[in-house]
């Protein structure tokens, strides 16, 4: 049964509307003002929209325009009633992201043709959003046996070297192979978490109520996470003179475990992006009400096309550098912070600095 959630401070035509649409199988809810709509579509997440311009505390456009700013609510079908002294003003309301509208009076075949309109209309773009995530499957699908082969062809001679009759190796030979096929098996785990995990996210972001369960259950103290990753990287690069640490605490609205691959990804590619003995800087704290996080590095950089570029099957200038990897991490990181209503932005100067933000909102008490 679809839900259509109305918003409207005439309660006669709140009843009319409320009453034509559960007569033709729908369930409703209803808010008298923009600020208890906004409050209710976040909560209820309902299949449509309908709501008045001219409203108390918040009119029909400011409601509209909460509503497009929020990821989990971004896409409900919308629609405008609106008497006629406002239909001059309907474009502003379309420029804000509005399906359609209604001017009051509305007879009831209108009402349930702009209803039904816009509801086959959504149900298309879900159909083209399943299909995008086909093709994403057929990406991976295709991406994956080439990146898998490298450091199974790098386990494999190891291991045939080691197997070969005849030869005998010495005790620091055999923990030189050793450490090359535990090298090979960390880069095939951290390729397969990576594709699951972008994979994760995508199905994830086109699911408006796991979107919002995600937000509500994540919180995690992030100055003790940021510190042992960083100067584990900073270990594993054998440049830890080259870590600047500047890490205040924070209580981060995410998961512990996301909060992590973030900081993984980001400091790796800050330290194999960069020479030794160029610092990598990383900030950390509260600004603003919300926890802020800042990585930089003197290294190559990025031009600002490769930047607007960033991509989950992209690796930047691969024909002249060869780090390995597809260049999942950085979007991963991006794709993570916007699933938790933050935001993740680069700056970067190409063959001088990169410097990664990342802003995500503070965990509520309680939570």
């Amino acid at each position: 049964m679809k839900t259509i959630l109305i918003i409207d401070d005439d309660s006669a035509v709140m009843a009319l509307t409320r009453k034509t649409l559960q007569a033709r199988g729908f369930q409703t809810l209803a808010a008298n003002d923009g600020v208890a709509g906004i409050e209710m579509a976040k909560k209820h997440l309902p299949d449509m929209i309908i709501c008045d311009i001219q409203m108390p505390q918040l009119d029909g456009y400011e409601t509209l325009a909460a509503l497009r700013q929020d990821p989990v609510t971004a896409a409900i079908p919308f629609i405008f009633l609106t008497g006629l002294a406002d239909r001059k003003h309907l474009r502003q309301g379309m420029g804000l992201g509005a399906d359609d509208y209604l001017t009051k009076p509305f007879s009831v075949s209108e009402l349930m043709a702009a209803v039904k309109t816009r509801l086959e209309k959504q149900a298309a773009v879900q159909r083209r959003s399943e299909r995008k995530l086909e093709d994403l499957r057929g990406n991976i699908g295709m991406a994956l046996p080439h990146e898998l082969l490298t450091p199974l062809n790098g386990i494999l001679g190891f291991a045939s070297i080691m197997m070969d009759e005849g030869v005998v190796f010495e005790p620091r030979e055999i923990r030189d192979f050793a450490h090359n096929i535990q090298i090979s098996a960390l880069r095939l785990h951290r390729l397969i978490e990576n594709f699951i995990i972008y994979s994760e996210i995508e199905l994830t972001k086109s699911n408006p109520k796991k979107v919002q369960e995600l937000r509500q259950n994540g919180r995690t103290l992030t100055r003790e996470i940021i510190t042992g990753v960083a100067r584990e990287k900073a270990a594993t690069a054998a440049r830890q003179d080259d870590l600047r640490l500047d890490v205040q605490e924070g209580c981060a609205a995410m998961a512990g475990s996301y909060f992590k691959k973030i900081l993984e990804e980001l400091v790796d590619n800050a330290f194999k992006f960069s020479k030794k003995g160029t610092p990598v800087g990383i900030a950390a704290g509260v600004s603003e009400a919300r926890f802020t996080l800042s990585i930089s590095d003197r290294g190559r950089g990025m031009t600002a096309q490769q930047i607007a570029d960033i991509g989950a099957h992209m690796q930047f200038e691969r024909r002249f550098y060869e780090q390995q990897g597809v260049g999942l991490g950085l979007i991963i990181a991006k794709r993570l912070a916007e699933l938790h209503g933050g935001d993740l932005l680069v700056e970067s100067t190409p063959g001088e600095q990169s410097t990664v933000q990342m802003f995500l909102p503070l965990a509520v008490e309680g939570n």
